[in-house]
């Protein structure tokens, strides 16, 4: 089976450095196969013959571990990831500013609930969708200045998530397909 692993906070800020070819070595000691990075921030696709989602969840991450870093790991197959580019609720950010159009993929359902409750404590611009397991957020403005964040923890959001942007989750769905 072919799975893309999603690695929370890998090369970001400075913070959990890991080279990717340490990345690679490390998953290809699993022998698993056609083992492919892309960028510098934790974007891995590979084939095994795992099929159950959570046992790859937990051999990635051990093998994260045993090499010295601890994070969180999301995993989604192929026709995982063609259902969330499917179901993007923000085609006009997509085309306009798809790096300003974020995925965040959750480990567990999002509690669409917790959506309901941002208008409450925060108005900023951004455009908000759950979908599932992802949460889909559009910055119509620079992501660095927004204070959604503030508000997102404040209400509790999951904080076993990693976000990648819109480019990276299309780069991604055709890694999955080759």
């Amino acid at each position: 089976m072919r799975w893309a692993a999603l690695l929370k906070g890998v090369n970001v800020g400075g913070n959990r450095k890991l080279p990717m070819a340490d990345l690679r070595a490390a998953v290809e000691a699993l022998g698993w196969r056609d083992v492919r990075t892309l960028l510098a921030s934790g974007n891995l696709v590979f084939d095994c013959d795992e099929g159950d989602e959570a046992a790859v969840v937990a051999q990635v991450e051990a093998a994260l571990a045993a090499i010295g870093l601890k994070t969180d790991v999301m995993v989604r197959d192929g026709t995982a990831m063609a259902a969330i580019i499917a179901a993007n609720p923000f085609p006009d950010a997509a085309e306009a500013r798809p790096q300003h159009l974020l995925v965040h993929f959750h480990r567990d359902a999002f509690p669409a609930t917790l959506l309901g409750r941002v208008p409450t404590i925060y108005d900023g611009p951004e455009r908000l969708h759950a979908v599932g397991r992802e949460l889909f957020v559009d910055y119509p403005a620079n992501i660095g200045d927004s204070r959604l964040h503030l508000a997102t923890a404040k209400l509790g959001f999951p904080k076993c998530v990693t976000a990648r942007n819109w480019n990276t989750v299309l780069k991604l769905a055709a890694m999955l397909a080759t």
